[in-house]
């Protein structure tokens, strides 16, 4: 693999790392805000003649695992814990408990542009910058046989649940991986806000779950290091979907079908944009190969910025340099449901500069695993099992520095009948897809690998 450690390490420390001015007005906003919960508490007993009062709070998450990175600006989440005695609550149930809070931060936050917002897990204030807080609810109560306080969160009901065992969690595992943990998880964030159009991906605590499982620790290089573990994260994805939590008796963290969905976006886009650093691995990649490489993962002027000038400009320098490109790349999963229950094949045909039409896989034989410049692909359905009507829809992805230097990376879905055309116009691992939909469902497909060598 090219070794832009050294550039990565600058990355990870100027563009990845949050702040230490970042970081203390993020707590900052959250004492602030128990206070505000506090009065607000104090003017709701004086005129409902109770006592409630908070017993603990601690900050949970990303923030008191230091996971928070640059590109979450106006978008941080902080998740503070609200514990109350359970004799102090009495009988209230879990949704009574969140409103009494939601009730109580009212008061105290009527120059928010919204009001507290109940949800099933928590009460939650935005600020109009973006930022917003979730108070989650629990109560308390001390077992004398285990001589322990046994904690329970407000959920959909109160669920046994510790507040600060993730946090323990995190902190155990870290130190294990003498940090590796912690760098991974804060990398794998920034590539999932990388894209102001990637809607619906999946939260920190799901990313680091399986940041942990999957770990590459071996790999000392963090470009490696991160690398190899986004690698094995997507093939276990493959398998399944399912985040099991590593605390709290090993509840299942992706209960529901939107959680399933986030999982398979993270799957795809990290999938699509791991092919992109197949030339990594290339034995004539450049350095500005490299870089133009890491830049289409991450989405990042520091990797434009770090090009090599040269004080000989020509063309070729030119074509060589880093070129912003327009990420236009689709998923099916995106646009229909996906649920492979038939069949699809497909043929690709392949001619060009003297040579008769030949299967691709026969021209690939010969011709050492990659295609030539300037030939022609025909790729057809053949034959699926998927009873008519039905359409067909192709995406045709160039893969690489090449393609993101010409801004012909390309990706979009279309529906375009039973077969397209297309020609080898540059270096990398492209391939074309086929699918099948019918009554707006993807029920099947299939993928040709068109990989084109260089001149």
């Amino acid at each position: 693999m090219y070794d832009l450690s050294s550039k990565f390490n600058t990355f990870y420390k100027s563009f990845v790392v949050l702040p230490e001015d970042d970081k203390n007005e993020l707590y900052k906003k959250k004492d602030l805000n128990i206070q505000r919960l506090n009065d607000g508490l104090k003017e709701y007993n004086d005129e409902n003649g109770t006592s409630y009062f908070i017993a603990e709070s601690c900050v949970q998450g990303s923030v008191a695992m230091s996971t928070v990175v640059q590109n979450e600006h106006n978008d941080y989440d902080i998740d503070i814990a609200i514990i109350f005695d359970k004799s102090n609550l009495g009988d209230k149930g879990a949704l009574s408990a969140r409103n009494i809070v939601a009730n109580a931060l009212k008061r105290k936050t009527k120059q928010f542009n919204a009001e507290p917002e109940v949800k099933t897990s928590c009460v939650r204030i935005k600020y109009a910058d973006g930022y917003h807080i979730d108070f989650a609810i629990y109560r308390r109560h001390y077992d004398s046989l285990s001589d322990s306080w046994i904690y329970e969160h407000a959920g959909s009901e109160w669920t046994e649940r510790s507040p600060q065992k993730l946090n323990e969690w995190f902190k155990r595992q870290n130190n294990s991986s003498k940090g590796k943990l912690r760098k991974v998880v804060r990398l794998s964030k920034m590539f999932c806000k990388s894209r102001n159009s990637w809607k619906n991906m999946p939260s920190g605590l799901l990313q680091t779950v399986l940041c942990d499982e999957k770990l590459q620790n071996s790999y000392s290089r963090i470009d490696e290091l991160f690398y190899y573990t986004m690698k094995e994260i997507v093939n276990q994805l493959e398998s399944s979907t399912s985040v099991i939590a590593p605390i709290d008796n090993g509840r299942d963290l992706t209960p529901r079908n939107s959680d399933i969905q986030k999982m398979n976006n993270w799957k795809n886009r990290l999938k699509s944009k791991l092919e992109d650093l197949d030339v990594l691995f290339e034995e004539d990649c450049t350095k500005n190969d490299a870089l133009q490489a890491w830049y289409g993962f991450f989405n990042h002027s520091f990797w434009d910025e770090e090009k090599e000038e040269k004080s000989d400009y020509s063309f070729e320098n030119s074509a060589k340099s880093i070129r912003p490109f327009a990420d236009t790349e689709q998923f099916i999963d995106d646009l229909f449901p996906v649920k492979q229950q038939y069949n699809c094949k497909t043929s690709c045909i392949v001619t060009g500069n003297g040579w008769r039409p030949k299967p691709i896989s026969e021209i690939l034989k010969l011709l050492k695993n990659f295609l030539p410049f300037n030939f022609e692909v025909k790729c057809t359905l053949e034959y699926t099992d998927c009873p008519k009507p039905y359409k067909v829809f192709w995406k045709v992805k160039n893969v690489g520095p090449e393609a993101e230097r010409r801004n012909q990376v390309r990706g979009q879905i279309f529906e375009k009948g039973n077969s397209i055309i297309e020609h080898t116009n540059f270096f990398g691992n492209h391939y074309i897809e086929c699918y099948i939909i019918k009554n707006n469902v993807c029920v099947a497909k299939e993928r040709i690998d068109i990989p084109i060598g260089r001149r």
